[in-house]
């Protein structure tokens, strides 16, 4: 990367609110995003929004792509690695104690090590406890599955305790918790996490040590579902049943045979491809 185009990424972001706008969509890639998504999330005006989305697309940051009436916007993440990449050997002239960090292993799991996966959500109390069930049940003993929220209920959602009932799952050991729980010293470190709403992908959290592999999976809220008793039911077992399709995928991963690199690809491979099914749908 040249200084200019460096000086133009570094202007983009230098803002608060357009930084916000692009650290929310990296963590939603490689999905794209649209703006009425992005400005609901960080509670931004549209005509704001639209002048951070300009400057970003300026400095070659995002990538803007039209689908019918609406527009959508993606971080382009070669030009990320570019920057970062300019940062660390040319700013950083490659110094060992500069680019250490960014130093991954070959593989997140080890054979007999039963890989740490975290779901993040708003509340914990539907959508990232169907994802601990889940993957608890189906993982074969390859998985520790959490669950927490950035906001969470005091219980889980009694919609969705019955869902799970009804599909077979123990409830026992399912609680809505916060996601400090997981930064004290003695908890587990991760080797994934993931976000299954869009409102966790946009909190301000500090990175996780170890670097876990992370992921998002962003479904509507089923808890805010509206309607019926039976239209609010419907919602959940939707819900559940997008979960269940993108890990009885995950569960499958060779774990102990992909690099850190194939391991994140197939996790954003399944992302698009199970979120372009259920549109489908």
């Amino acid at each position: 990367m040249e200084m200019l185009d460096a000086l133009n990424c570094f202007d983009a972001l230098s803002h608060p609110g357009r930084l916000s706008v692009f650290r929310l969509l990296v963590r939603m890639a490689p999905q794209a995003a649209r703006p009425t998504e992005i400005a609901a999330t960080l509670a931004l005006k549209q005509n704001t929004l639209s002048h951070h989305l300009a400057a970003l697309e300026a400095a070659g940051l995002i990538v803007a792509r039209r689908d019918g009436r609406s527009i959508l916007y993606r971080p382009d993440l070669a030009a990320l690695a570019r920057l970062v990449g300019y940062v660390g050997l040319d700013l950083g002239r490659g110094r060992a104690d500069l680019v250490e960090a960014f130093a991954t292993g070959e593989g997140v799991a080890t054979p007999g090590h039963a890989a740490n996966v975290l779901f993040i959500c708003s509340g914990n109390s539907a959508r990232s406890l169907f994802a601990e069930a889940l993957l608890r049940d189906l993982g074969q003993g390859q998985f520790i599955a959490h669950s927490a929220g950035t906001r969470p209920n005091t219980a889980p959602n009694p919609h969705a305790l019955q869902v799970l009932t009804r599909n077979g799952h123990d409830v026992s050991g399912l609680w809505s918790k916060h996601i400090d729980v997981f930064r004290s010293p003695d908890a587990p470190r991760m080797d994934f996490v993931f976000t299954v709403c869009d409102a966790a992908a946009g909190e301000e959290c500090p990175p996780w040590p170890g670097q876990p592999v992370t992921g998002h999976w962003g479904l509507p809220d089923p808890v805010k579902a509206t309607g019926t008793e039976a239209e609010k039911a419907l919602s959940f077992q939707e819900t559940y049943a997008a979960l269940r399709s993108r890990i009885a995928a995950f569960a499958k991963l060779p774990l102990n045979t992909l690099s850190r690199l194939s391991l994140q690809r197939a996790v954003d491979s399944l992302g698009i491809a199970t979120a372009t099914t259920e549109k489908e749908r």
